[in-house]
């Protein structure tokens, strides 16, 4: 009986611990393999534990060069996108023009189509374009279906913001320029932040539209779905535990900056 009422109390608890085990297991895999020595082209059974992989990770003929495309299209992707949702987000939320709705509207279409019907529909247009697939087709492509989501996000955190904090801002003799940077920026910044994570996130790990419009261009998921008709080499392993690592180190970092400044708040 004791049991039962203690399983009723954490019951959400335990749900949700192993929901979140769940969603990180293939990242487990994903690490125990990246030690992995197979002897074979297919890195699938656990053979020998080895540092190999991990001594040369770009050992791999054109890996790290995929590796770094992906990087920088992913960089300059999430720039834009971030620059132009934020900006769009700030006029949805605070001003009415014409059109507002059907502009609302159209910001969750990149969300909602499946990215085959986006890569089609993208590689329609370069090509009626006569413009030559690449790296500037695939920025261009990554900017377009990642600026939802960088709109959704900071959109959401405008809406919640406290539009006395400004006009107070305003009342002490701040400029439109002091209120935005010192005021309206700061409070913002945690939706813009989470917007361009997300937007960083799924750029370098699109392949779909990124396939359609790429040309002769190689990125990293690309490299990794090639490899996987010959072997997969444990360098993928690698690259992919270096990410996650990179990814949740980045995600503590932030929480522990806001934990430390709401301390100093109170």
């Amino acid at each position: 009986m004791a049991f039962v009422n203690w399983l009723k109390r954490n019951l959400v608890v335990i749900a949700g611990l192993l929901t979140l085990g769940y969603l990180l297991l293939p990242n487990v895999v994903v690490t125990v393999f990246s030690f992995n020595n197979p002897k074979g082209r297919f890195n699938y059974e656990w053979q020998q534990f080895s540092l190999d992989a991990w001594k040369d990770p770009c050992g791999v003929a054109d890996m790290c060069g995929s590796l770094s495309v992906s990087l920088q299209i992913a960089f300059w992707a999430t720039l834009g996108a971030t620059l132009l949702g934020t900006m769009i987000a700030f006029a949805l939320v605070r001003y009415r023009f014409r059109a507002r709705g059907a502009v609302n509207s159209l910001i969750f279409l990149p969300m909602a189509m499946p990215e085959v019907v986006m890569a089609a529909s993208l590689l329609t247009l370069f090509l009626n374009m006569g413009a030559q697939l690449g790296f500037w087709t695939i920025l261009i492509a990554h900017i377009m279906f990642c600026l939802s989501f960088v709109v959704t996000a900071v959109k959401a955190r405008v809406m919640s913001m406290d539009p006395r904090l400004e006009q107070a801002a305003q009342d002490l003799y701040a400029g439109p320029f002091q209120t935005f940077v010192r005021v309206t920026l700061p409070i913002a910044a945690p939706g813009i932040a989470a917007g361009a994570m997300l937007a960083f996130a799924l750029s370098f790990d699109d392949f779909i539209i990124t396939n359609f419009n790429a040309g002769s261009t190689v990125t990293f998921p690309m490299f990794v779905w090639g490899s996987a008709q010959r072997g997969t080499p444990v360098q993928i392993n690698v690259i992919g535990t270096a990410m996650f690592v990179i990814a949740v180190l980045f995600v503590l970092a932030s929480m522990a900056i806001g934990n430390r400044r709401n301390k100093q708040k109170a």
